[in-house]
């Protein structure tokens, strides 16, 4: 991997460094994703800037679930962001659960209680947030905020044994109604779930909220940088008011550092939203090429050292912005550029019959490849070629096959339009001449204008593509998104490529002359029927900064 390109947040640990606040090989960062749901492009980014730290001043990156809620989380979401983690290029130091942390955090929220900074309120959800006040009006106080220290002690613990229904009670922190920052009015920071945890059991019936259990994960591991998204910006008093107030985290304590979150045009994250659309069978899973999850750009043909490239090139911000797609696609295909093997398909086919080569007969042509080899394509009397490439009535300047004009195929010989018919089914067949003078390779010094490609019909292989469009019709995901929804999204057609197509290994790629990169979909592909998705064009609209 490349040296990480400079940023706010290197500038900010090097300062850290420099005034002695960390020592460089003791610099600690983290993911830590919930295990309730699929990562996505947005996940990439912030697994690259945590782990880029380690990778340009040395230290340690943890990956850690934060599984801090069972009603949404499973097992098998885990283990799928373990997969997907590893598949973008990234190991980690440790492996750390959050769940592994809730006696810590049971006896820290005792401690709060002892402390005087934490109550147990008796209030519904609703009368909570009802009381919470607004931006311009500052909260009411719950009747439950001056119990007794002992009083709260005792309910916390009969919380903690199972005495009291979900939603019965919470535990808040005491810290400011009156604060302007709404994250600081008393806080949740336990309440009561009596699900089973997918690491725990039933061990606990009450469960830390993310901004409690989040400051108290990074201390216990040592972190010394909580890397995290800009919507953490708000919570960040919160979270050092946590850390400030628990005896054995006053000194020493993680610094979180927030960035600008990965947002592309037209690209659909949200999880709510993609579960709706995987739940109604709108879209293929969650590893729909359609999707933007790691599952989806996987199975669309994009390859991680492309998307670390992105990542490092979009920068690391603070402030939130969309970037073009077609900036992803840039760096999609410069890397596909260098590992694809080229081959000819014809993806929208009409027939092209050479009048004058002999019939029965074929030849194997040898084309050459990038890499200096050459590889064999049969070629004779009957081909197919793209639909586009011949125009009854041509356009200014149009260079390719219309009556009396001549063309190169690819490798092979110069051909000369001398008609066309079309079958009773609409069926369109093209004829032409060809002169065996010209074929590449033999030094001929006559020129066409045009070149195009083409597959031998007897030999060639038939194979679905998929092309894709934008999924859903908006800016931005939103209520009523079902009714967004590109319907004609998937551009499927029966195509035809070379012979050496069809012995593609799964997940095996190719750049199709003239038309694109392709990848095999091994979830839809199965014996001789091959289905290939389009992963990027050949032409960017996209250009870096010189």
């Amino acid at each position: 991997m490349s040296e990480p390109k400079s940023n706010f947040i290197y500038s900010e640990i090097e300062n850290d460094i420099k005034n002695g606040v960390y020592e460089q090989a003791k610099l600690i960062t983290r993911f830590p994703p919930e295990p309730n749901g699929y990562l996505h492009i947005g996940h990439a980014k912030a697994i690259y800037i945590s782990f880029s730290v380690r990778e340009k001043y040395g230290g340690q990156t943890n990956l850690r679930f934060d599984d801090t809620n069972p009603a949404k989380e499973e097992q098998e979401f885990a283990e799928s962001q373990i997969e997907d983690i590893k598949w973008l290029g990234y190991d980690w130091d440790n492996l750390f659960y959050a769940s592994s942390y809730f006696g810590k955090m049971y006896e820290y929220a005792h401690e709060l209680i002892a402390k005087g900074l934490a109550y147990i309120d008796d209030q519904s959800p609703d009368e909570i947030k009802l009381t919470r006040g607004s931006l311009t009006k500052p909260g009411v106080p719950s009747p439950y905020r001056d119990r007794s220290i002992e009083e709260n002690a005792e309910l916390f613990t009969a919380m903690k044994d199972g005495k009291f229904k979900a939603g019965e009670r919470v535990l808040r922190a005491k810290i400011d109604m009156s604060s302007p920052n709404m994250n600081m009015r008393d806080p949740v920071m336990y309440r009561i779930l009596h699900e089973t945890h997918h690491m725990t059991g039933d061990e606990w019936c009450i469960y830390p909220m993310y901004d409690y259990a989040h400051p108290i994960e990074d201390a216990i591991e040592n972190i010394t940088h909580s890397l995290c998204s800009l919507e953490y910006e708000d919570h960040r008093p919160l979270y050092e008011w946590v850390l400030n107030n628990l005896d054995d985290y006053k000194e020493n304590q993680p610094r979180q550092i927030e960035f600008a979150r990965l947002a592309i045009e037209n690209a659909l994250t949200s999880k709510r939203y993609i579960k709706m659309l995987v739940d109604q069978g709108i879209v293929d899973g969650w590893d729909d090429p359609r999707l933007f999850t790691l599952r989806g750009i996987r199975r669309r043909g994009i390859t991680p050292a492309a998307l670390r490239r992105f990542c490092e090139e979009v920068g690391v911000a603070k402030s939130n912005s969309i970037v073009p797609r077609a900036q992803l696609d840039y760096f999609v295909r410069e890397d596909l550029q260098k590992i694809s093997p080229k081959a000819m398909a014809v993806i929208e086919p009409i027939r092209l019959v050479i009048e004058n080569y002999p019939e029965g007969e074929h030849e194997i042509l040898k084309i050459a490849n990038d890499d200096g080899t050459e590889r064999d394509v049969p070629f004779g009397r009957e081909l197919y070629i793209e639909a586009e490439d011949f125009e009854i009535e041509p356009p200014p300047k149009y260079r390719r096959l219309y009556i009396g004009n001549e063309v190169r195929l690819i490798g092979a010989y110069i051909i000369k339009c001398t008609g066309y018919s079309i079958d009773e089914n609409g069926g369109m067949s093209v004829q032409a001449v060809y002169d065996p003078e010209t074929k590449s390779g033999t030094g001929s010094a006559k020129k066409a204008k045009g070149t195009i490609h083409w597959v031998h019909a007897p030999s060639a292989v038939a194979i679905t593509t998929r092309g894709f469009t934008d999924l859903y019709n908006a800016s931005a995901p939103g209520e009523g998104i079902l009714d967004k929804i590109n319907k004609d999204s998937i551009i499927e057609k029966t195509s035809y490529a070379e012979p050496a197509v069809g012995a593609t290994e799964p997940s095996g790629r190719w750049q199709f002359l003239r038309k694109g990169f392709y990848v095999l979909d091994s979830k839809l592909s199965s014996g001789e029927n091959l289905v290939f998705n389009m992963t990027v064009s050949l032409k960017s609209s996209w250009k870096p900064e010189a």
